[in-house]
């Protein structure tokens, strides 16, 4: 649907969830977890639908990823998909994993908003954050999948010890919230609205 055919007053008032069709743009689908069952397939399915938004609210953009929301904000598409990538990689790799080399990507002790700050239209800074966010997407997926149970833990600065289920918890909540940034921005950029 186009965005003119989203003004169309002969189609009627519609919804502002059934504007997106998500059939249209290539990717993995949304809400395809488990809706009954054990906890973890769940809590998984939840974060994997989280992530396709993310994905979906940024589809087809290339430099437009990088647009600013207003000022004086940064927030952009981009820096959404540069700061998941960061926290991907912290929860699970630092945290859960107990990598303690890991650091961020895309900020620094000097730029602590890097990820968002130093978002560039540049196709290369754009393929860099869709490849570091994909691998750091594999990764989580992998510990997961791997992980015995649940109740895996790791330490925290912030929160102290954490569980595999909070960090999944946590990961939902923070996708979630950003994920509404995503709707007003991708709406911003094209008038695309939609789930």
């Amino acid at each position: 649907m186009t965005v003119d055919e989203q003004h169309d007053e002969t189609a009627g008032p519609r919804r502002r969830a059934d504007v997106l069709d998500e059939t249209a743009v290539p990717g993995p689908g949304r809400f395809s977890g488990p809706a009954t069952g054990d906890e973890l397939p769940m809590l998984a399915g939840f974060l994997a639908d989280q992530r396709a938004t993310l994905e979906l609210k940024c589809a087809g953009l290339e430099g437009e990823l990088a647009l600013r929301s207003a000022e004086p904000s940064t927030l952009s598409l981009l820096g959404l998909v540069r700061h998941m990538a960061d926290m991907e990689r912290h929860w699970f790799r630092e945290i859960l994993a107990g990598q303690k080399d890991v650091r961020p990507l895309f900020s620094s002790p000097d730029s602590p908003d890097g990820d968002f700050d130093e978002a560039e239209a540049d196709p290369e800074a754009v393929k860099e954050a869709w490849d570091a966010w994909r691998a750091a997407v594999a990764y989580s997926d992998g510990f997961t999948a791997r992980a015995p149970h649940l109740d895996v833990t790791g330490e925290d600065a912030w929160r102290g010890r954490v569980s595999l289920r909070w960090v999944l918890i946590h990961m939902i909540e923070e996708y979630a919230r950003h994920n509404g940034h995503a709707d007003l921005l991708r709406e911003r950029i094209d008038g695309t609205r939609g789930l």
